[in-house]
């Protein structure tokens, strides 16, 4: 360059320049389109990754509390039907009592061998109707660890199609370019059989 304002370009200059106005001729621009298109199915893609995680997270939380109701339900039942054992104890000896008893004093322990067939009966009940609501703990626990696995293989298989992506980009092959979105329509799709609880 000289102070007249005549100017020089090198040969690599005006590459530059071409690529800049033109989108670097057609080997450039192919290859500007397949950054792109990667470069956007990559942000897609994890971002619904990132929605995916956080659902599988949700539905582990609610699988662990929902086991844990089931356990406390366990317990009350057992609890329950140990009244019911203490209770069946007592209707036992008061029978005895009864057997063993003068005449006079029978009434007065039949009276108590009914009440305690009466409460007995409402323990069963109680206890019964405990041992459903865990199983109804259980049940939904269960669910909620299906949808979990499902939302897990979801994220893992977009993950594995973010990585194909990098790669794709590094090597430019187009079989890794249409793996990566095979793997990321596998994805979505576990994605959507996670979400209609399948």
């Amino acid at each position: 360059m000289s102070g007249s304002g005549f100017h020089v370009h090198g040969p690599h200059d005006h590459e530059l320049e071409h690529a800049t106005h033109h989108g670097g001729g057609d080997h450039g621009s192919s290859d500007a389109k397949m950054t792109n298109q990667i470069a956007l199915f990559t942000a897609v893609i994890a971002t619904v990754g990132a929605l995916f995680s956080y659902m599988g997270g949700a539905t582990q939380a609610n699988a662990s509390l929902f086991k844990n109701n089931a356990a406390i339900s366990k317990t009350e039942a057992s609890n329950q039907w140990n009244y019911f054992q203490a209770k069946s104890t007592k209707q036992s000896l008061a029978e005895i009592s009864r057997d063993l008893a003068p005449a006079d004093r029978r009434e007065a322990y039949q009276a108590k061998i009914d009440r305690y067939e009466k409460e007995k009966n409402e323990i069963k009940a109680d206890a019964e109707k405990i041992e459903a609501k865990a199983k109804e703990w259980d049940r939904k626990s269960d669910e909620q660890l299906h949808q979990h696995h499902r939302w897990a293989q979801a994220t893992t298989v977009l993950q594995v199609s973010i990585a194909m992506a990098a790669i794709a980009l590094l090597t430019r092959k187009k079989q890794l370019e249409w793996a990566m979105f095979g793997a990321g329509a596998i994805g979505v799709g576990l994605g959507v059989l996670a979400a209609m609880h399948i």
